[in-house]
């Protein structure tokens, strides 16, 4: 049970992958062009000769902040397509255009039953129940909304894609019975969500009501736990509710009610009246920066001391570049796994520092907001450009600054007084587990080229067999660095094998099973599909 509920949630946690890696470019659209087209910071700086209204600069700062802005209006929607997309398992384009049906009719659906029942006038439901989606007055149900349709498609999807209809009706057959069935489908959970989603719409609320009355302690445990579950690959399940959903919080702005933490501050930052950022919303996300500019950093600085000193020239390399990336891109996946399983006390008290950064970032009124990750762009974005009176991002450094030492000394203190086997620290018969750049492109071009690895077989066939075969694989996906593998016999799975593939580590539980690469995961998932494709 356990280990069905966990590949499940493994796949979910993959799939949002996809409307997530549109927040970035949105966001840097909405931070450069709400920064630049804000009266206040024109005014400030006496760029009105070069930014002011009518100016080509201004229109075109516009037309960027109102790109970035369609974007984060359109989350539900986005969130089913991709969801149902990036569960499918065959035929995703299929999954994808039936994903946006089930949304269109489910919403559809809400928008006549509250017709119906004269519960669109104002007044006739509470503050924030309802919304527009897409042009349709119906239920705020967020990207909630999206995910429901998501899921439900790709089951759909999954189930009935190879259908075989009567001679009559075979022309449905097939994947053309995918839209034909999720609409039909989605409009009785329409009829269903009428119904049901105002009682979970309170409980919502009422959960994120009391996330907030727990005040710096709930913010506190919300960091530890955001951190625990990067291994396992679950973090978008827990953090995206608070970001997207009531759970984060509900405001009015300019007029609208916005729930969800992230569209809270989007919201904010695209508002001319904003003179300070709700601190209850970015609770959720500022706390990342400082640990992730000044904390991960030390912790890197530790591993690279404390190696052995004939080692130390070898994991600089990657060291240096994996402080860098997550320093400049928010990915900290590959600095955080070079020590999660050689030591894993070290990633417990690297938990409870990131809480710690979460909570004080609170507690000093931190307004920084993100979009994907907790990089440096995203802080000058939305931190440095748009004044410290209004996000007090100088909080933030004030913040990291001792955080890089208590990282460095704490990390250099267990790894000697527990002998941790850290990147640099193996014994001679072992591996180091890091990687100098030049290794990393050679084993890039083997792979591109099809060489073989030491065994006479080439990465994609490795894999393969540390699999226990392609029979025994039954899902192929990948995230940002991991490979993520669904197999039907978690016993025939050998870890040695697929680690001999060049891979950082594996992480089993139960059927769900990801392979650590790093960013140029896409290109041997590629691979790997193309290989079982040829089985």
């Amino acid at each position: 049970m356990k280990s069905t509920l966990f590949g499940i949630l493994q796949r979910i946690g993959r799939s949002f992958m996809l409307p997530i890696a549109l927040l970035p470019v949105a966001g840097l659209l909405l931070g450069i062009g709400a920064s630049f087209t804000n009266q206040t910071t024109i005014h400030s700086y006496g760029l009105e000769s070069v930014l002011g209204n009518g100016t080509v600069l201004h229109a075109l700062l516009t037309v960027m902040k109102s790109a970035g802005s369609v974007v984060f209006s359109n989350l539900p929607v986005m969130f089913a397509i991709g969801v149902a997309m990036g569960m499918a398992k065959k035929e995703k384009e299929v999954a994808a255009i039936s994903g946006a049906i089930g949304f269109f009719i489910m919403h559809a659906t809400i928008n006549a039953l509250l017709d119906i029942n004269g519960l669109l006038t104002p007044g006739a439901l509470p503050d924030g129940a309802l919304g527009m989606t897409l042009g349709i007055n119906s239920l705020q149900m967020g990207v909630f909304g999206g995910v429901i349709t998501g899921l439900g498609v790709a089951a759909l999807h999954n189930r009935f894609y190879r259908i075989e209809l009567p001679a009559t009706f075979s022309f449905f057959g097939g994947t053309r019975f995918i839209p034909i069935i999720s609409a039909i489908t989605y409009l009785f959970v329409g009829i269903l969500m009428f119904y049901i989603w105002p009682t979970l719409q309170n409980g919502i609320l009422h959960l994120g009501g009391l996330v907030n009355s727990a005040g710096y302690a709930g913010t506190f445990i919300y960091g530890v736990i955001e951190r625990a579950l990067i291994p396992f690959g679950l973090h978008h399940v827990f953090y995206m509710p608070f970001w997207q959903t009531g759970l984060g919080g509900t405001e009015v702005i300019d007029g609208v009610t916005v729930s969800g933490a992230q569209n809270i501050f989007f919201a904010e930052l695209a508002s001319p009246n904003t003179k300070e950022f709700s601190v209850e919303a970015t609770r959720f996300m500022a706390g990342k920066f400082p640990f992730y500019l000044f904390g991960i950093p030390g912790a890197a600085l530790a591993i690279y001391h404390t190696a052995r000193p004939e080692k130390r020239r070898l994991v600089l390399g990657l060291l240096l570049s994996a402080t860098l990336t997550a320093v400049l891109t928010g990915i900290t996946e590959p600095i955080e796994f070079s020590f999660l399983f050689a030591a894993p006390l070290l990633y417990v008290l690297h938990c409870l520092l990131a809480g710690l950064s979460f909570m004080l970032c609170h507690i000093f009124n931190v307004g920084v907001g993100q979009t994907f990750s907790g990089s440096l762009i995203d802080f000058i974005l939305f931190g440095v450009l748009q004044g410290n009176t209004k996000s007090h991002w100088i909080n933030a450094i004030l913040i990291g600054i001792p955080l890089f030492p208590i990282y460095y000394f704490s990390f250099r203190f267990m790894i000697t007084r527990f002998n941790f086997k850290t990147p640099g620290r193996e014994d001679d018969n072992e591996e180091t587990k890091l990687y100098t750049r030049q290794d990393l492109a050679a084993r890039d071009q083997k792979n591109n080229t099809g060489g073989l690895n030491g065994d006479g077989l080439n990465i994609s066939q490795t894999i393969i067999a540390g699999l226990g075969g392609a029979a025994n694989i039954s899902d192929v996906d990948c995230c940002a660095t991991r490979l993520r593998i669904t197999v039907l016999d978690e016993n025939q799975v050998d870890d040695a094998l697929l680690e001999s593939s060049g891979a950082k580590g594996v992480i089993r539980k139960g059927k769900g099973v990801q392979v650590i690469y790093g960013p140029h995961v896409t290109l041997i998932k590629s691979n790997l599909q193309d290989c079982l494709e040829s089985v």
